[in-house]
């Protein structure tokens, strides 16, 4: 009687170590690119907490020995009234252009009419005119209406200059929605106001997410409309960062320091809403 045969045991297949060296490879750079964007940061901060005499070009890239707070102090001395006029610009053209833009993607995408791609089309062309283009008929129609040096005048061009982009994520939002909601209201007699307060505005919250970190960030950034629409009363926090610098002997910690404290907002803003920004962005991008 013979024996039965001994299953043979298959050997466990080895470890490919190239997927985890790629993945070590791709981490790596991730970690140089991550570094490469944070010294701009690091030589920011590195700056603004020196005192004058211990700034050179030697010693730049050297954190300081001593931290010199009193440049914060002293920059925000200069530049805190400006602050507060970049605050009430930023929020009022960003809530005034939100809304304009959502009452325009709302009637673009939900009520139909006649030639309404077309007037899309020529808003959208707004997007791509340079500020420059605009500049001299800018300010003679902002002189016309008597709001030259005053911080409405200012308001008004970054809404008007903003309703592009704002009307586009807005009606790219509004496309996702399904007709059916809106043909329900109108069936149950509510008309185009009513329609938008009750059933397009209170899920609206994913595009005003990304349209108000998108329009903040631009109106507090701009400087060109701040430097040639204003006055020294009404001027924001961007020109008043360029005035910081000026004169022969540059004292570099007062502008690092102003250009943290002006930075401050706008990174509160993608902290607070930045998870959504996303989101809302790509809503209306899928179809199917």
């Amino acid at each position: 009687m013979t024996a039965p045969p001994v299953p043979t045991v298959a050997a466990p297949p080895a470890r490919r170590s190239g997927p985890r060296l790629g993945q070590l490879g791709t981490y790596l750079l991730l970690g140089l690119a991550t570094l490469f964007f944070l010294l701009p940061i690091y030589l920011l901060f590195a700056t603004a907490l020196k005192t004058p005499g211990a700034i050179s070009e030697a010693t730049s890239w050297q954190w300081p020995a001593a931290l010199n707070w009193a440049s914060f102090a002293e920059a925000w001395a200069k530049i805190g009234g400006n602050v507060g006029n970049s605050l009430f610009l930023a929020v009022t053209a960003t809530l005034l252009s939100a809304m304009l833009g959502s009452l325009n993607g709302y009637a673009l995408s939900k009520w139909k009419f006649r030639g309404a791609n077309v007037l899309f089309a020529l808003m959208l062309f707004g997007m791509f005119i340079p500020y420059q283009a605009v500049l001299i008929p800018l300010f003679q129609f902002i002189k016309a209406l008597g709001l030259y040096g005053n911080i409405w005048g200012l308001i008004l061009a970054h809404v008007v200059y903003g309703l592009p982009i704002t009307t586009l994520i807005f009606r790219n939002f509004y496309a996702d929605v399904p007709d059916a909601l809106v043909e329900a209201a109108t069936i149950d007699g509510a008309g185009f106001w009513q329609i938008y307060r009750r059933v397009i505005f209170p899920i609206s919250i994913p595009g005003f997410v990304v349209v108000i970190i998108w329009q903040f960030t631009q109106v507090w950034n701009e400087f060109l409309f701040a430097a040639t629409l204003t006055n020294t009363s009404s001027q924001p926090v961007t020109y008043a960062l360029s005035q910081l610098a000026g004169g022969q002997a540059v004292s570099w910690n007062l502008p690092m320091a102003g250009a943290i404290l002006a930075a401050l907002p706008t990174l509160l803003v993608y902290i607070l809403l930045g998870r959504y920004f996303v989101r809302g962005l790509l809503a209306g991008s899928v179809k199917g």
